[in-house]
């Protein structure tokens, strides 16, 4: 027995009660068994390279490169994408492709290069392919983006998955960012950075990785161009990163590198190069249109582990509404459960959900359930017994049910790589729309069993349909909490056509967003929380997540008035803006801060309010442009070197810059503005873009700076629409993008564009239609006329 197990065991079982610990220690050794049962040991093992070019095959948009040791698949699609596989790898079938691979690009041309290499052709961008197998990525002006040297595999001599690696090099300016949510983000800075979802089983801050959703996706931002890759295996690895540097050494350039390793599944990948823009809106052609949360979810949310009965809700709720303070949902977490097993109600705490769920509906308030995947092992449970009958839980290699521990005690898991599967538990939502639930939060899914020692998932031995392919948890690992959003989501539009599903994730994969969004996970009470919140939500937005938010003043622990204030001022500019705590931590509601705290949080709420219609737009643009609604500053001037360090301050949209106060005892800051005019929305003082300039941001509020000639729809005071206008600067127009919407249902609103020009003194504000332009259908509040000059 390994000692440090056994230390880690007593551990456990002190913490956490002897009942739950030693089933936890039970669960740890039969994980334990279970692999070294099920996996073959790797043993010896051989090293290739692809070898030498051998034959080329040529097809519409590409073709088939054949090497002495290994095969290119390589095509440009007619987005503009570039896929290629080794070993001839094809695109499909893939978790993170939404429906069929794109057509190939007709116009790209596969032909022969200097060396004997060959050359991809297309109009966007120009691939390279050595005679030894390294990959270059080039803009169509042949300046090199990404260079990908041959790759390695290391395969077992007795049979299995073959490791491999991926050592890049990038241009020594580019910035890397990405990889799903990285605390330490958003620029992910040298070092090692792992593919395996995880729950850390604490409160995690800056430096703690992995986390609940990695992605094998990179946004590369250099001078030239940016480019996304995704290197689609869903199997666990490691991406190990090395910004470069200019002039280094004897006055050459090093470039950056990324070089990633691969317990197993195919080396396959795909490359988007151009604006972030187009890059992102690619991506989402590929992975799939972001979900569309009903208008309610853009509001702000409540939760809290340990509610514990109607009574306290009721209580919470009367708190809002005796202070006026906007509430658009109650999220319930698993003490609402009967002994913490999913689709249960405690009827002693909650004897009358449902009716609790029409009175908080008709006040505008909607209640959002906990949903986790794991099922109470007990006859008698009906989920159980249901999902026996159905063959619906994960089974190890000698065909028993895998069983884990989590909050009800020993579980299993339903393997939601199986079709049948996903409409099985989709199915079961029908309980709680019947219990008066509006939206769902799916947490636990990486999955996560409760361990002794080692990991706190199930056994990587554990066998899983994939499709009908088959295979181990290895694989399925990744897209796990994935394939459970799906089921969630399918199963809510099957139940509820009507309305849009409202499902967001802590695991998940690339395409999540298909079926919703996600969270920070247990974020820590403390300044570094705080910063990391930021920095997930800008990661995740890069890798096509738009929709997320943190827990506001962290899970655990008690944040200070200052801390909490600042973490609510800057929540109310994320997609999702939810306080929540875990069941020991302290309160969260704004009025336990003291009078102050309330005041500017009611200022925070109310604003939040009245961007709703803004955020409409932002989750429409989403939708159907890939746009994350939080982006970098660079966003628009990716070739701004200073724009790409700035890490503490994000674009909302095209129209507002946002700079949250990240550090304590902070009443102004220093703020690096994009090209343009700015103003400060709360004072209209005028600042001049490129440069840093420095700002208040008293207790009261932080810093929000509109765009000149920004068009916003915001919510006027009678709760109409209404166009709140930024004043270009004098002889520039302006513009902006709104989407009207109703709240909720399928239909797709025409997206409205609005132009903003001076006529003479005048600013004139129109709507552009097909055949001309005409005066705007809303009211028109004009903002910023009344500085005379512009501050640097």
């Amino acid at each position: 027995m390994d000692g440090r197990d056994l230390v880690r065991s007593m551990r456990v079982v002190g913490s956490v009660g002897a009942a739950q610990g030693l089933r936890t220690v039970r669960a740890a050794w039969r994980r334990k068994r279970a692999d070294a049962e099920g996996l073959q040991p790797r043993g010896a093992e051989r090293a290739r390279v692809p070898g030498l070019v051998q034959e080329v095959r040529p097809a519409p948009g590409g073709g088939v490169i054949r090497f002495s040791r290994s095969e290119l698949r390589i095509a440009v699609t007619v987005h503009g994408a570039v896929f290629w596989g080794w070993d001839g790898a094809a695109p499909e079938p893939s978790y993170a492709l939404a429906g069929r691979c794109p057509e190939p690009d007709p116009r790209a041309v596969l032909e022969p290069d200097k060396d004997g290499g060959w050359r991809l052709v297309a109009e966007r961008v120009t691939v390279v392919i050595s005679r030894h197998g390294a990959v270059e990525v080039q803009t169509p002006g042949g300046v090199t983006l990404r260079r990908d040297l041959p790759p390695r595999w290391w395969e077992p001599v007795g049979g299995g998955p073959a490791r491999w690696m991926q050592r890049s090099e990038v241009a020594a300016d580019a910035r890397f960012f990405g990889l799903g949510g990285r605390a330490s983000g958003p620029r992910l800075r040298d070092g090692t950075y792992r593919l395996w979802n995880t729950d850390p089983g604490r409160a995690f801050g800056p430096g703690d990785d992995p986390l609940y959703i990695t992605m094998p996706v990179q946004l590369v931002v250099a001078d030239a161009a940016t480019h996304l890759m995704f290197h689609d295996s869903s199997w666990d690895g490691t991406v190990t990163l090395r910004e470069g540097e200019e002039g280094a050494g004897s006055g050459h350039d090093r470039a950056g590198t990324s070089e990633l390793r691969m317990d197993g599944g195919p080396l396959r990948c795909w490359v988007v190069v151009g604006t972030p823009a187009r890059v992102l809106l690619v991506w989402a052609s590929l992975t799939g249109a972001a979900a569309l949360p009903p208008a309610w979810a853009l509001g702000h949310h409540h939760a809290r582990w340990g509610f514990g009965s109607e009574q306290e809700v009721r209580r919470i709720v009367a708190g809002y509404q005796e202070r006026d303070l906007p509430l658009d949902a109650v999220h319930l977490d698993i003490d609402h459960y009967d002994e913490h097993q999913v689709f249960t109600v405690d009827h002693e705490g909650f004897p009358k959900l449902p009716q609790l769920a029409e009175e908080l509906r008709r006040d505008g308030i909607r209640l959002v359930s906990i949903v986790d995947p794991a099922v109470k092992a007990a006859p008698g449970n009906a989920v159980y017994d249901s999902g026996t009958a159905e063959d619906a839980f994960v089974r190890d290699a000698s065909g028993r049910l895998v069983r884990g521990v989590v909050w009800p005690g020993e579980s299993v898991y339903p393997d939601f790589t199986h079709a049948r599967v996903r409409r099985w538990w989709g199915g079961l939502y029908e309980e709680r729309l019947g219990q008066g639930f509006s939206g769902f939060w799916h947490d636990m899914n990486e999955p996560t069993s409760f361990a002794a020692f080692g990991e706190s998932t199930l056994p990587r031995s554990a066998r899983h349909s994939l499709e009908g392919r088959g295979g181990d948890h290895r694989e399925a690992h990744n897209v796990y909490g994935l394939c459970m959003a799906r089921a969630g989501y399918e199963g809510l539009r099957e139940l509820s056509p009507e309305e849009r599903p409202f499902v967001f994730s802590r695991s998940g994969w690339a395409g999540l967003q298909r079926y919703g969004g996600t969270w920070s996970g247990d974020v820590a009470t403390g300044w570094p929380g705080l910063r990391a919140s930021l920095s997930l939500v800008m990661g995740l937005g890069l890798c096509g997540v738009p929709y997320s938010g943190p827990d506001v003043g962290g899970f655990d622990g008690s944040p200070s008035p200052e801390l909490y204030l600042r973490w609510f001022q800057l929540a109310a500019y994320l997609p999702l803006f939810r306080t929540h705590a875990s069941l020991r931590a302290g309160r969260r509601e704004p009025w336990e801060f003291g009078p102050e705290v309330l005041e500017h949080a009611r200022v925070a709420l109310v604003e939040r309010r009245r961007l709703l219609p803004y955020f409409v737009t932002l989750a429409h643009l989403a939708r159907r442009t890939g746009a994350p609604y939080v982006r970098p500053t660079w966003w628009s001037a990716p070739e701004d070197r200073a724009l790409r360090d700035c890490e503490d301050a994000f674009l909302l949209g095209d129209c507002l810059l946002v700079a949250p106060v990240l550090d304590p005892g902070a009443d102004r800051r220093a703020v690096r503005l994009p090209r343009g005019r700015w103003y400060d929305t709360a004072t209209e003082r005028v600042f001049e873009g490129p440069g840093q300039v420095l700002v208040d941001a008293p207790l009261s509020r932080i810093p929000v700076l509109a765009r000149a000639g920004a068009v916003v729809p915001v919510r006027g005071d009678d709760g109409a629409l209404e166009l709140e206008v930024w004043a270009p600067a004098p002889g520039r127009t302006g513009g902006g993008l709104v989407v009207p919407d109703a709240g909720d249902g399928w239909d797709e609103p025409e997206i409205e564009r609005y132009v903003t020009r001076w006529q003479g003194r005048e600013l004139v504000v129109e709507q552009e239609l097909e055949d001309g332009v005409t005066a705007s259908p809303y009211p028109v509040r004009v903002r910023g006329l009344g500085e005379r000059g512009a501050q640097r």
